[in-house]
C-alpha cells in the first residue's frame, strides 16, 4: 500500500486558500537522503534534500515531521537550540529517545560535528556535542551506523584527511581519490577518498574510540546499506560490482566475515539502497541505484543462516526508489519513505552526470515480510470496509475502536493530514 501520492486532491471541505497552504506545506515532505526512524508506531523524518529548478535544496534543520502510522496523519514540529547547519550526506541514528546527527557536508565542506535531539522532551531542542572525549573521526559523508548497546558504530564513508592522517593509516583503510594543495596550519594539503574505518561513539560517556578489526575486511566504500542483527552488523553494496556483496562484523569480537555467494544467486550490484533486519536471521533489501545508473524497484531477502538470497514478489514495482529510508514497523512490516523515483546517472568517457529532473517522493510504501496474525487481518479488513461494520464498531472497547477509526482514516485519506 502507499499513502500521500503525488498529485492527490485537497481534502474535501477545504477552501482553495487553505488547500493551497496545506498542499505547499505537505510538498515539503518530498525529500531524499533524509533520516527516519519509528518509535511507538510514529514515523519521524528529518533533513535531506530535494531538487528545485535543477538545484539541490537542503531541507530545514529546525523542523521534524511525525507521522502517526495508525491514521497516516502528519504533524510538523519546530526545533530550537544549536541546530545543525544545512547538511547533505549526514548519518542520522536513534537511540534511547534521542536522534543523533553525525558528519556530512555543509556550506564549508566536509564536517565531523555531532548534534543530538532529545525527543522525549515537550519542546524539541538541538544540542551540539562539542566536548566529546577520544579522537573524533575525520570529516566525511555517505557513511552508515549500527546502534548497539547504546553505542553508535559508524562504518565507512567519503571524506577528507590531512596527509599526516593518511600516512598514519593503513593503505587498506583509505583509498585516495584526490589531493588538494590547501594550507591548513602546518599541513600543506588534504586528501579526499573512501574509508572502511569503524568508529564507536558511547552515548553515555560521549566518548569516541576505534576498535581494531580483523578478518575479511571490506574494501573502503560509501553509499552502502547497513543493518543490525543481534550482535552483528551487516553492510552491503556501495561498490561498482556486478553483484551485491555482503559483509558481517561481530560487534563483540570485532571480526569481519564476507559471505561468499555465487554471482548468479546474488542481486544486482547497487548503492544508495536500504537494508532492514526483519527477523532474527533475515535482511530485507529494497531499491537503490544500479551500477548502470538506473533506479531499481526490486526487493530481496537474505537468510543469514542459509546464506542465500531470495527475490520477493511485491505490489510496488511501479515505485522504484533511491536515497529513501526503510524502517521496521509493526508485524515486521518495512516502511519505506521518500527518496527519488527516477534518479539517473549518466556516465561517459569524460564525466559522471546526474539527471536534474529527479522526482522526489513523499509517499509511504509498506512491504509485508511475514504472514499477518488473524487479529491484524481482521483489523485491516474492518478499516478498509467500515461501511460493513457500523453497528459492530460501536460494540468494541474504546481503545480498540479508536485504533480502528484511525486505520479507517489511514486507508481512506486522499492525502496526509497536516496538524498544527
Amino acid at each position: 500500500m502507499s499513502r500521500g501520492e503525488e498529485g492527490s486532491p485537497a481534502c474535501p471541505g477545504m477552501d482553495a486558500a487553505e488547500g493551497t497552504e496545506r498542499s505547499d506545506a505537505l510538498s515539503r515532505l518530498e525529500r531524499s537522503s533524509h533520516a527516519a526512524f519509528i518509535d511507538d508506531n510514529t514515523l519521524y523524518v528529518w533533513g535531506g534534500y530535494k531538487v528545485v529548478a535543477g538545484e539541490d535544496v537542503i531541507l530545514p534543520s529546525h523542523e521534524i515531521w511525525l507521522c502517526d502510522l495508525n491514521s497516516g496523519s502528519w504533524e510538523l514540529r519546530e526545533i530550537t537550540g544549536d541546530k545543525p547547519p544545512d547538511l547533505s550526506g549526514f548519518c542520522g541514528s536513534y537511540v534511547n529517545g534521542k536522534l543523533y546527527i553525525f558528519a556530512g557536508c555543509d556550506s564549508d565542506g566536509y564536517t565531523n560535528q555531532m548534534y543530538s535531539l532529545d525527543l522525549t522532551e515537550q519542546n524539541y531542542t538541538w544540542r551540539k556535542l562539542a566536548d566529546t572525549s577520544g579522537t573524533t573521526p575525520s570529516p566525511r559523508n555517505k557513511h552508515s551506523c549500527w546502534v548497539h548497546r547504546d553505542r553508535l558504530i559508524y562504518f565507512g564513508g567519503y571524506g577528507c584527511k590531512t596527509i599526516g592522517e593518511v600516512q598514519n593509516a593503513s593503505s587498506a583503510n583509505f583509498i585516495v581519490e584526490e589531493m588538494s594543495w590547501v594550507t591548513i596550519g602546518n599541513t600543506l594539503f588534504r586528501c579526499w577518498g573512501w574509508n572502511n574505518e569503524v568508529n564507536v561513539f558511547d552515548t553515555h560517556t560521549e566518548t569516541w574510540s576505534m576498535p581494531e578489526t580483523t578478518g575479511s575486511v571490506p574494501v573502503p566504500r560509501g553509499c552502502h546499506a547497513s543493518a543490525l542483527l543481534g550482535n552483528k552488523g551487516y553492510i552491503s553494496g556501495g561498490m561498482e560490482k556486478a553483484e551485491l556483496d555482503l559483509y558481517c562484523l561481530d560487534l563483540e569480537t570485532w571480526t569481519w566475515t564476507q559471505f561468499d555467494i555465487p554471482p548468479s544467486c546474488s542481486p544486482m550490484g547497487r548503492l544508495m539502497h536500504t537494508m532492514t533486519a526483519v527477523s532474527d536471521h533475515t535482511l530485507f533489501v529494497y531499491g537503490g541505484l544500479s551500477i548502470n545508473g538506473n533506479t531499481l524497484n526490486d526487493a530481496w531477502q537474505f537468510n543469514t543462516q542459509k546464506r542465500e538470497w531470495t527475490k520477493m514478489a511485491h505490489p510496488h514495482e511501479d515505485k522504484p526508489r533511491v536515497c529513501h529510508t526503510a524502517c521496521l514497523g509493526n508485524d515486521n512490516d518495512v516502511v519505506v519513505f521518500g527518496g527519488s523515483s527516477n534518479m539517473c546517472i549518466l556516465v561517459d568517457s569524460v564525466a559522471v552526470l546526474r539527471s536534474p529532473s529527479q522526482n522526489h517522493c513523499r509517499d509511504m510504501i509498506i512491504f509485508q515480510t511475514q504472514p499477518y496474525s488473524l487479529f491484524r487481518l481482521c483489523e485491516d479488513f474492518m478499516a478498509r470496509n467500515p461501511e460493513l461494520f457500523v453497528k459492530q464498531l460501536n460494540w468494541l472497547p474504546p481503545k480498540l475502536r479508536s485504533k480502528i477509526e484511525k486505520r479507517v482514516a489511514f486507508f481512506s485519506a486522499t492525502i496526509p493530514v497536516l496538524t498544527a
